[in-house]
């Protein structure tokens, strides 16, 4: 409920294997998501401890939706979109907001 699990990431940003903002990392059974991202070019982005569509829906959204959200940050990427995900990813852990388990 705190998102403590996220910490061990923070080691695999250190070595460069992912950034702070990017899409979420897909699971090995989302199949669908990695196609999709794929075809639109997500792909191409490091995977992130928060992103876009991390802060928008969390585990609310549908797969098309975090697709199309993880291609509007890759349209949209700048140091102050960066800034605006990164605040509204402490807000959103301080409330323990859009959590669904």
């Amino acid at each position: 409920r705190n998102s403590l699990d996220e910490l061990p990431q923070f080691f695999s940003v250190l070595k460069g294997d992912m950034s702070f903002m990017g899409p979420r990392p897909a699971l090995f059974n989302q199949n669908h998501l990695i196609t999709l991202r794929t075809k639109k070019s997500v792909d191409k982005l490091l995977t992130g401890i928060t992103g876009w569509a991390q802060v928008i829906g969390r585990d609310k959204l549908s797969i098309s939706s975090k697709v199309a959200l993880d291609l509007e940050y890759l349209n949209c990427r700048s140091f102050w979109f960066d800034v605006k995900i990164l605040w509204t990813t402490f807000s959103k852990v301080i409330k323990q907001d859009g959590i669904s388990h």
